[in-house]
């Protein structure tokens, strides 16, 4: 009895000396997979659901868990390992060690950076999208391991190895001697694309980069008698799709579709710009030292390009500019920043036009963009985004943390980091300077003050003696008063700066959607072209032959004297340009993107 018990001892004793043995991942790939050594980000992800790739299943809100690390010159054979050290960073779990015990469907994934000799001296890795919008888990070059069950114990006794055995692929043809950069989608009818070598952009990323645009030709383009017909151009600026612009099908199974097959619709050329890149699937159409210039890009090389491939009016009265969301920016933006490129804008719901109302931070002036601080109470949480009853689905902390767990140096190819890297100022290590801190949310005043010249709501301010005779009865803005990512905030700033303007009055208009949630617009895309044409023409120099491209839709709207500003803006004032059978309408649009969408 008395030697079980000692035995019983030493026993607990050597078993409470052994060490505990860490969770540990090795992530490797063949030279199958890949021949050439890589720099990237390695993942690990885990679900308790078979049902779809684990990758396929991250997401900020009830999404899976994932871990990921930052490895440079793996070689093929060789491992990486994602363990419970500092260097292993995941979502919604910070380390490793916090994955309970239990039976997991386990998958690896690799994401493959490039190495960018930037032509400002800078040199930074980044992933470069390949027709697929920076799409993370969708893009090509990127590495994945086939799924599979594994059991974690808690006290592993050796590290679970993965293997990286697929790598994706470019999901169009690439042509001998071309670029899968913005996709290479096949032409039709009505549809056409144009993708161009960017002299500017090549000469910042030290590399061949290649812009593009979906182009909508309208019904009876190609009519002999339509020969010498110019039509206005409306420019929609969305993300990276390779579809044609407003879901427009050949077979006209759409009411879009319909409308613009129809002969009585006005006649305008829709055109959407591809630009996905390094950051993000969009590069919001201006300059900016982390993306580069795609603003003088876009509105120097690639217009030009399609004012002379295509039957454009190539004249600012001839281009208006519309989008919703990311695209809503843009459509502003592109406006603001070029008012002697494009004639006006119809913009929804922007992403932030006044940096005092980022969302629902104030960069300039809050001390944290995660929490409000008081004196004898606790943080309390900023909200992020929330839905029309005002209930938050997920905090400003989790969106941003989410996006770091999928890539540090603004690499995730989220909306923070596109945001951080179009509206700021490059840091000292060629990488976007970061305004907050990512792990804490504690706001970096120096480099906020430095996002003011991407401040539209403040360049509009400061600028308006110059840029208001150029912009007055131009800007025309839509947005729910519970926009989801709290947007209206800034629209409200935006209003209430335009509306002191008197020097010249700004003739802006704004159209608030009661309860109305993100995405939200007073009229069906359809609808926007009556109101468009009757702009266009609001704009038209005296005694220009519009008879071609107007439409009987539209000329059966209310007139419009020739030269004469269009003040359209609330639901009553739009709906006197429209005729009875398009009055009325409303359309909720939404932007499809990996996790949150803006």
């Amino acid at each position: 009895m008395l030697l079980a018990l000692v035995m019983a001892l030493i026993g607990a004793t050597v078993a409470a000396a052994r060490p505990r043995h860490d969770l540990r991942f090795d992530i490797s790939f063949p030279t199958s997979t890949r021949a050439a050594a890589a720099d990237g980000r390695a993942f690990v992800i885990v679900s308790t659901d078979a049902s779809s790739d684990p990758r396929d299943q991250i997401d900020i809100v009830n999404g899976v868990p994932y871990w990921g690390r930052n490895v440079d010159g793996l070689r093929p054979g060789h491992a990486v390992t994602l363990d419970e050290g500092p260097e292993t960073y995941g979502y919604p779990r910070e380390s490793l060690d916090q994955l309970p015990p239990g039976r997991y469907y386990v998958q690896a994934f690799f994401t493959v950076y490039d190495t960018f000799h930037r032509g400002d001296g800078s040199t930074v890795k980044l992933h470069m999208p390949c027709g697929d919008g920076q799409d993370l888990f969708s893009s090509p070059q990127n590495m994945y391991s086939t799924p599979q069950w594994i059991t974690i114990t808690g006290d592993e006794d050796r590290p679970v190895r993965l293997t990286l055995d697929h790598v994706i692929t470019p999901a169009d043809p690439v042509p001998a001697g071309g670029t899968c950069q913005q996709g290479n989608p096949t032409d039709s009818q009505h549809v056409k694309h144009v993708k161009i070598l960017s002299p500017r952009l090549s000469a910042f990323w030290g590399r061949p980069m290649y812009i593009g645009a979906n182009v909508l030709l309208p019904q009876g383009y190609d009519d002999p008698a339509n020969a010498g017909v110019r039509y206005p151009v409306e420019y929609h600026f969305a993300h990276f799709t390779e579809n044609a612009p407003h879901g427009f099908k050949e077979d006209g199974s759409n009411d879009f579709s319909k409308f613009w097959l129809a002969p009585s619709s006005p006649k305008f050329i829709s055109i959407e710009v591809r630009e996905e890149n390094p950051f993000y699937d969009s590069s919001y159409i201006v300059d900016s030292p982390n993306t580069g210039p795609y603003g003088s890009a876009t509105t120097q090389e690639l217009i030009p390009e399609l004012d002379r491939q295509f039957r454009t009016v190539a004249a600012p009265w001839g281009r208006v500019t519309s989008g919703g969301s990311t695209g809503g920016w843009e459509a502003l933006a592109s406006l603001v920043f070029n008012p002697d490129v494009f004639g006006g804008t119809f913009a929804g719901y922007p992403d932030p036009v006044d940096f005092h109302r980022h969302q629902i931070v104030d960069v300039y002036d809050d001390a944290n963009a995660y929490n409000t601080y008081r004196q004898w109470d606790t943080p309390t949480q900023r909200p992020d985004d929330r839905n029309t009853a005002g209930d938050t689905i997920y905090n400003m902390a989790q969106e941003n943390l989410w996006e770091l767990a999928l890539g540090d140096h603004d690499r995730s190819g989220g909306a923070w980091a596109i945001w951080e890297a179009v509206y700021g100022p490059q840091g000292k290590d060629g990488y976007p300077a970061l305004v907050w801190n990512k792990r804490t949310g504690a706001i970096d005043h120096a480099v906020a003050a430095q996002w003011k010249p991407k401040d539209i709501d403040a360049k509009l301010a400061t600028e308006w003696p110059t840029l208001g005779p150029k912009l007055q009865g131009e800007i025309h803005m839509y947005v729910g008063d519970m926009d989801t990512y709290f947007l209206n905030d800034a629209v409200e700033l935006l209003q209430k700066n335009l509306t002191s303007q008197t020097s010249p009055p700004a003739d802006a208009t704004f159209t608030f959607g009661r309860e109305k949630p993100h995405g939200w617009s007073p009229y069906t895309d359809a609808q926007w072209f009556a109101v468009y044409a009757d702009y266009v023409l609001s704009k038209a120099p005296a005694g220009t032959d519009v008879s071609g491209w107007r439409g009987a839709s539209a000329a059966s709207a209310a007139p419009v004297a020739p030269n004469a500003a269009a003040k359209i803006g609330t639901a009553d004032e739009l709906s006197k340009l429209l005729p009875p059978s398009m009055d009325g309408g409303v359309v909720q649009n939404t932007d499809g993107k990996l996790g949150a969408s803006r």
